[in-house]
């Protein structure tokens, strides 16, 4: 992933894509679904629109939406800079031979590539081929997909960001791959072996209750002595080959303290993760890590991206910490970081902390890997943890905040951090009856593997895969390529007339009776006449969207409702009728829009098609809007 440079990156991707498409062909695979998993495998979208051209000698929008029903696109990268996007000379250089064959000029290549079809100086993004290219997208978590669909807006132009048609599943991980050793003997003694085939089964999980806490707390006190045990033979291994000092490598030994608490933080060092954000305020983290009575200690690894200044800089602040302050037996950085890093890690510490910046972390999988092993989050609520977090099975650290300043974010949360450490997590920890069991925590860790292991691992994951996305998207492949891809060809057609006439959709008239403020419920009918032109009612839904609206006068949350058509009037215009009501009391608003309406579409959103014109507030007159959001 990280490997070579942009030249290197088109010649893995056509390898990825076309070349992944030509290895399946030739082992006779005949795929009915293609999964992109984020736009590195866009290209085979290109040579499935080719090998249909030449097996069936038809256009480039006729084999588009043949083989479009069978793509699915996942995203996973929540920030432009994530995007493979490729300059225009190198699309010319790799594609000269190969676009002629789709049936597209040079231009019509790269417009599949760009945001803005009508910017000829925008790059090729491979993201935005497999969004133009699949008629089913989705993000990797709940939030992720909220991110997603504000950061893909500007492909929909003028459709509101919760309509953008890109979904979500949330990831997974592989439960038996991440559970340790210990931890698997004790479920399988009192869970039955049905959580190793059927991790996803909520009731397979509710035996957790039934595990004894001794037996809990003992199989995760070993679990602490052994990462502690580790951790010592790795850093004596790494200062001998470094060729330390006699000391330094005897004071190594001494690293950790297999009784105290411990966090444990371990990814790449993008600095969107904010691997520092803990170390913000080194003085009042020196006095929770020395507290004699209540001792913390912090295993930290990662690696960050060999071009990555700023994140290399992040491990040489934290390392350089260690050192300065006298605390390397309380703030350990493991190098080499890996998967085998990562098992003992995620089975071993106590809490697992999770400070990205919130919008910036598309899913996260190693707080998840973590809550299976019963060790709680301590994280920023953004990713998987947005959704996932409850009360008495781990700790939010804010409440979803967004702040323009980001010192001054990191300011904050950080303290709340130091806040929640502190006055929560620590006392929760050190808190023993008289057996010296926490066993408050222990019901915490129980609590967090009986709700969050059935939820967040792959069998999960698999099964909304095959039921939101791979099934429908057979089943509608299927539908349009029957008797020889009638459908996929009527769409085509459709699609093509809509494009040379959409220009003449105008919303003429709004009539609606806005002189009192309505009762909640209370229906108000509204009345438009809109021009179609050379379409007719049957190509287009005419609907009213409406909603509450902020303080700045926009809809927010908005509902559409279609409205029908009830008299043809002259020279191309139609009267339609609707009636909308408020669901609460407050401001409401509403606007009429006109959007395709061919029930053979994937969604009813086309780019660049939808058409609004006027948004009426209760109390005032018309106004004249460019697009509801």
């Amino acid at each position: 992933l990280y490997g070579g440079d942009m030249e290197t990156r088109i010649r893995q991707e056509i390898v990825l894509g076309i070349g992944g498409t030509r290895a399946l062909d030739a082992m006779g695979i005949q795929p009915t679904v293609y999964h992109m998993n984020e736009g590195h495998a866009a290209f085979l979208a290109l040579e499935r629109i080719r090998t249909f051209i030449e097996a069936n000698d038809v256009s480039f929008d006729e084999a588009r939406w043949a083989c479009a029903p069978s793509n699915v696109f996942t995203t996973h990268t929540p920030v432009p800079a994530g995007i493979d996007r490729f300059p225009q000379d190198m699309i010319q250089r790799y594609f000269k031979d190969f676009y002629p064959a789709l049936r597209l000029d040079f231009e019509g290549m790269l417009a599949l590539g760009r945001e803005n079809v009508f910017n000829k100086n925008e790059f090729f993004s491979m993201a935005v081929l497999a969004l133009r290219t699949s008629d089913a997208a989705n993000g990797v978590s709940k939030l992720h997909g909220k991110v997603a669909r504000e950061m893909w807006n500007n492909i929909w132009p003028g459709l509101p960001n919760e309509e953008v048609p890109i979904g979500h599943v949330t990831n997974g991980v592989h439960a038996r791959s991440w559970i340790s050793s210990q931890l698997t003997r004790l479920h399988d003694r009192y869970l039955s072996l049905r959580w190793q085939t059927d991790p996803e089964d909520q009731s397979v999980w509710e035996r957790i209750t039934q595990i004894p806490d001794e037996e809990l707390w003992r199989v995760h006190d070993e679990r602490r002595q052994r990462l502690v045990s580790w951790v010592r033979r790795t850093l004596k291994g790494h200062l001998k080959r470094r060729g330390a000092s006699t000391a330094e490598i005897e004071q190594s030994s001494e690293a950790l303290d297999h009784r105290a608490l411990t966090i444990g933080f371990a990814r790449r060092f993008a600095t969107y993760k904010r691997a520092n954000l803990l170390f913000r305020d080194p003085e009042r983290l020196m006095r929770i890590l020395g507290d004699p009575e209540r001792p913390v200690q912090i295993v930290v690894a990662g690696k960050a991206h060999p071009a990555d200044t700023q994140g290399k800089e992040l491990i040489r602040q934290i390392v350089h910490f260690a050192r300065e302050h006298g605390h390397s037996r309380r703030v350990v950085f493991v190098e080499n970081y890996d998967i085998n890093v990562a098992r003992y890690l995620v089975s071993g510490v106590d809490v697992w902390l999770n400070t990205p910046r919130r919008g910036m972390e598309a899913s996260g999988t190693s707080g998840m890997k973590a809550a299976l092993n019963g060790v709680l989050n301590l994280s920023i609520l953004d990713g998987w943890w947005d959704e996932a977090h409850e009360t008495d099975l781990g700790w939010a650290i804010g409440s979803g905040e967004v702040y323009a300043n980001y010192d001054y974010q990191d300011q904050v949360e950080s303290q709340a951090l130091y806040d929640l450490l502190e006055k929560r997590v620590v006392p929760l920890y050190y808190e023993r009856g008289e057996d010296g069991l926490p066993r408050q925590w222990i019901a915490w860790m129980k609590k967090c593997m009986k709700t969050l292991s059935p939820a967040f691992n792959t069998n999960r994951m698999v099964q909304d895969y095959a039921e939101q996305y791979y099934m429908p998207s057979h089943v509608r492949s299927e539908q349009m390529i029957a008797n020889n891809y009638e459908r996929a060809f009527e769409l085509a057609h459709y699609k093509d007339r809509l494009r040379h006439h959409w220009n003449g959709v105008k919303v003429l008239e709004i009539e609606a009776d806005t002189a009192e403020p309505l009762s909640v419920r209370q229906p108000l009918d509204v009345n438009a006449v809109i021009h179609l032109g050379e379409l007719t009612p049957e190509d287009v839904r005419v609907q009213t969207y409406h909603g509450p609206m902020d303080p700045e006068g926009r809809i927010e949350k908005g509902r559409a409702v279609d409205m029908r058509m009830v008299d043809a009037l002259e020279n191309g215009n139609y009267r339609f009728r609707g009636q909308v009501s408020a669901s609460n009391s407050g401001r409401y608003g509403f606007a009429v829009r006109v959007i395709p309406g061919n029930n053979l579409m994937a969604t009813p959103y086309e780019p660049g098609m939808i058409v609004w014109d006027h948004e009426i507030h209760a109390g005032k007159k018309q106004q004249p809007v460019g697009a509801a959001t």
